[in-house]
This record gives structure tokens, C-alpha cells and sequence, in this order.
């Protein structure tokens, strides 16, 4: 157990692939943790059972991060839970896909709504319960720093807007002692974006050790940001891509 022994944490869309390993790191390093999910209820059930079995609190509330009374509901639950809020992960996202004459307004607003209006309004119902110490980490994307094929300009617009927002947060924030910080995911391999899966040859040619991030690795980072040594990272994001954008 690490530094984060005694520390809340919430993570947005916790139930699956990156935000499910981030979930249950975060325990393992010491934090009772809740998530959120959409609509995968039993596997959000399964991730609250890794956390517990690690000898954490855990919770799964059913939040939608597109609906603002939602994502603003998922922060006051966990605090109402556990008396107590130190690390947000905005990690809920969404992937859509192709050209940019091909982007329906309905998905233009869906995007915008978890990506960018969601990660807004959590932070800013996290910090009302943070004091010194606290932790906003936001799961970004290796497109908001390089764009090598078409079909991902509305993804990698909505992803590039977290870089503005925390180096703001970090302004605003830091005077009270709480980070804010981007991490930029590579491919990862997890049920949307399979290491094996259609493409993926393709995908790994962009990536320096030629190889798919498991997402432990991404985890990782947000762990090691979470604790004592993420106290003097803030403002910035940090690349968990293998080299992509190199």
C-alpha cells in the first residue's frame, strides 16, 4: 500500500478498460474509490469487487458524463459515501469515428457533453470538497498531440480542449494546493480498441516500441499522480503512448 492509504477517489466510466484498471490501482495503492458506469452494471459490480478485494471501500453509481445533473450527482454520492473527496480521474469517453463532413450535430453535442462539459463540471463539484493535496486527473489521448490519419478530428478536438482546461484548473487550483494534470493514453488495449482487433497492424506502425499499452500501464501514471509524487505536477500532461507522439 502507498501514500494514497486514507484518500477517496472517484473515477468517471470505471467500469471497463482503462478506467476499471485505474479503479482498482488506485486501491491497491490505498484508496476507497467509486466509478461511475453507463450502462455495464455488472461489470462495474466486478470492478467494485476488486477494489474490496484489496481491503478498499467500493461504489458503482450509474451516471451518464453526457448529463450534467448526473456527472455533478456522481461527485456529491461519493462524497455523501465516504465523507470525503482527494482524486477525480475523468476517464468517462467516447470514440467517434470519421470525416469530419460525416459528423452529425446529435454526435458533435455527445462528444462535446462527456469529453469536455463533463470533465468541467466534475472538477468543479470535486473542488468544492478538496482541500490541500487534492488530485484532477483527466485521461486525454495521443490525438490531441498528433493526428496521423483521418477520422478522428471531432475525437481529437474534444481531447485537445482537456490540455486549455487543466493548465487553467492548475492556475486556479494551485494556490489551494490541488494538481491538475492530463494523461495522454497510446493505443491501449482494451475491448474498444483490441491490440488483435481490425487495424491494429496498421496502429502499431505509429507507435515506437511497436507494441499496444496495457491499461495498467496507463494506471500506473495515474497512481504515481494521485500520490506524494504527483505534488509538484501540475498544469501539464504527460504521455502513457509508447512513443506515438515522439
Amino acid at each position: 500500500m502507498t501514500g494514497l492509504a486514507g484518500k477517496v477517489a472517484l473515477v468517471t466510466g470505471g467500469s471497463r478498460g482503462i478506467g476499471a484498471a485505474i479503479a482498482t490501482r488506485l486501491a491497491q495503492d490505498g484508496a476507497d474509490v467509486a466509478l461511475t458506469y453507463l450502462s455495464a452494471g455488472d461489470r462495474a459490480k466486478s470492478v467494485v469487487a476488486d477494489v474490496e478485494a484489496a481491503g478498499r471501500r467500493g461504489l458503482a453509481i450509474a451516471a451518464d458524463s453526457g448529463d450534467a445533473a448526473a456527472v455533478i450527482g456522481a461527485v456529491d454520492r461519493t462524497v455523501e459515501e465516504f465523507g470525503r473527496l482527494d482524486i477525480l480521474v475523468n476517464n468517462a469517453g467516447v470514440f467517434p469515428y470519421g470525416s469530419v463532413d460525416e459528423v452529425s450535430l446529435e454526435e458533435l453535442d455527445r462528444t462535446l457533453a462527456v469529453h469536455v462539459r463533463g470533465v468541467f463540471l466534475a472538477s468543479q463539484a470535486a473542488v468544492r470538497h478538496m482541500g490541500p493535496g487534492g488530485r484532477i486527473i483527466s485521461i486525454g489521448s495521443c490525438f490531441a498531440e498528433r493526428v496521423p490519419y483521418a477520422g478522428v478530428s471531432l475525437y481529437a478536438m474534444t481531447k485537445s480542449a482537456l490540455i486549455g482546461m487543466t493548465r487553467g484548473l492548475a492556475r486556479d487550483l494551485g494556490p489551494r494546493g490541488i494538481t491538475a494534470t492530463v494523461v495522454h493514453p497510446g493505443s491501449t488495449d482494451t475491448d474498444m480498441n483490441p491490440a488483435d482487433g481490425e487495424g491494429a497492424d496498421h496502429e502499431r506502425g505509429f507507435i515506437a516500441v511497436g507494441q499496444y499499452a496495457s491499461p495498467s500501464d496507463i494506471a500506473a501514471t495515474v497512481s504515481h499522480l494521485a500520490g506524494e509524487g504527483g505534488r509538484y505536477i501540475t498544469g501539464t500532461a504527460i504521455a502513457v503512448d509508447g512513443g506515438f507522439a515522439a
